[in-house]
């Protein structure tokens, strides 16, 4: 899959559905979501977990930092390629987002907003970031997501605390491309 091919993706099917466990990605895989982020995993179920996402023709996404028994470094990334079926993954990593580049994967890179200092530090890095799309944690007001949009060059993700239609309209209307979320009741929104 290519950056093209998931932006299409997003805007026609704007909420991701964000997994923690094997009783979520069974909903998210019958749910109306096209892009499924796998947040939490164990190294020996990977290969598994992606070959049963794109078995049903939905594009799968790992949250490379959050892997039990694989390190968060640049092999990490290596392996992720040579043995799944992960179309991309999430990092905060400035370093992992590059690697995965370099290997054709879709690359997400995750920033938290926990301050205005924190605001002021992701608006600088977003000018240098190499990924295919950004994601900001927790949700925030329609003005920073705004601001945040006017300061990138990669579609946004707004992604943490999205309960209802109300936060994933708010965030569409503020410019982000899509939401994440775990709530499972507003997947098909």
């Amino acid at each position: 899959m290519n950056t093209h091919e998931l932006y299409q993706k997003l805007e026609l099917s704007p909420v991701i559905a964000a997994t923690k466990n094997e009783f979520e990605l069974e909903a998210a895989i019958q749910s109306e979501c096209e892009v499924i982020f796998v947040l939490q995993s164990h190294l020996m179920e990977l290969a598994e977990l992606s070959k049963k996402i794109k078995t049903n023709k939905k594009t799968a996404i790992l949250h490379a930092d959050l892997v039990k028994g694989l390190s968060s470094d640049e092999k990490a990334v290596d392996y992720i390629k040579q043995s799944t079926c992960f179309d991309g993954i999430i990092s905060t990593k400035p370093a992992i987002i590059r690697h995965a580049k370099k290997h054709g994967l879709l690359a997400i890179q995750r920033f938290f907003l926990l301050d205005s200092s924190a605001l002021e530090n992701v608006v600088r890095q977003l000018k240098y970031t190499e990924a295919d799309l950004v994601e900001v944690l927790p949700s925030v007001s329609p003005k920073i997501i705004k601001e945040l949009v006017n300061h990138s060059k990669k579609p946004l993700i707004v992604g943490g605390l999205i309960r209802d239609k109300e936060d994933i309209m708010g965030a569409l209307g503020a410019g982000s491309l899509a939401v994440s979320t775990t709530e499972g009741l507003i997947w098909s929104i």
